[in-house]
């Protein structure tokens, strides 16, 4: 990997990839837990993002990246090293998490311009996370609400998780459309600028269907949780046909493994998001 590396180290990198830019500062940013992040500037005022990580991690980003390449919101991918040890890619200017706008107008734009471009994945055998694939969508669900059952502690009951035990059991018992997805589609992953959604970042990629990422979005923040927004944007989704009895029992799937991240990372989204999983609950109970 490369860590803390130099201005003209970066620099004797692009002149040997014949890319005709000159790196004048290297900022450190947060990154993963093994890997790092780093911002390169030019002396032209464009910047860069240099990701270095385990191999498998920096492969699997590089694969989504250019898979779909296509897409407005992903960045452009410059350079990967041949040990798959970093990847370089265009960066983002804006913010994550705020001043997001309405979740119907950014998870609209997420679906047309990211989502409908998905292709089918040509792996056979995994679920899941690809470095932790499991052998159906199922046992991955299973283990989703295992852990967030964790994270969540006392916050909801036994019953709650029983609930949404059962409906893993009844929902998963058949084979998905699987797709090569971003896999971790939240609004820390949202660039926004003027509160529109501009960019997408850090993928984490997985196997799955495309619902998965879709849902993953929309419980992602605790505005606007409901089967409005929700609606709204699931008809425009091209390549996925659901009722909509089975879409709210998705969902809750969805928020009650959001609720056990928001416990873990993001205590104070956790009153809205209690109040949105009675209301869910109760829709649950009316189908």
């Amino acid at each position: 990997m490369l860590i803390n590396p130099t201005v003209n180290e970066i620099n004797n990198l692009f002149k040997i990839h014949h890319i005709n830019e000159v790196i004048t500062e290297i900022q450190r940013l947060s990154g993963t837990t093994a890997g790092c992040v780093y911002r390169l500037s030019t002396s032209l005022n464009k910047h860069y993002i240099l990701k270095s990580d385990e191999p498998e991690q920096i492969h699997i980003a590089q694969q989504f990246l250019e898979t779909y390449k296509n897409s407005s919101l992903l960045p452009e991918v410059l350079l990967t090293a041949q040990d798959h040890t970093y990847l370089i890619y265009s960066y983002i200017e804006g913010t994550t998490h705020f001043n997001r706008g309405l979740k119907k107008e950014w998870l609209t734009r997420l679906v047309k311009e990211l989502f409908n471009t998905y292709v089918r994945s040509t792996d056979t055998k995994s679920w899941g996370r690809m470095e932790f694939s499991q052998r159906t969508w199922k046992e991955f669900n299973q283990i989703s609400i295992h852990e967030a059952k964790m994270n969540i502690g006392s916050i909801l009951t036994t019953d709650d998780y029983h609930l949404v035990q059962s409906k893993v059991d009844r929902l998963f018992l058949e084979e998905e459309e699987k797709f090569l997805l971003h896999g971790d589609t939240g609004v820390h992953n949202f660039v926004y600028n003027q509160n529109a959604l501009i960019g997408v970042i850090d993928p984490s990629p997985m196997v799955g269907p495309i619902l998965y990422d879709f849902l993953y979005a929309f419980s992602s923040s605790p505005d606007d949780i409901n089967t409005e927004t929700l609606f709204a944007a699931f008809e425009l989704l091209e390549q996925v046909e659901m009722d909509k009895s089975r879409l709210i029992e998705e969902a809750l799937v969805h928020l009650y493994c959001r609720i056990g991240l928001s416990n873990k990372h993001h205590p104070d989204d956790l009153p809205e998001y209690l109040k949105a999983w009675d209301g869910w609950k109760r829709l649950c109970e009316e189908l």
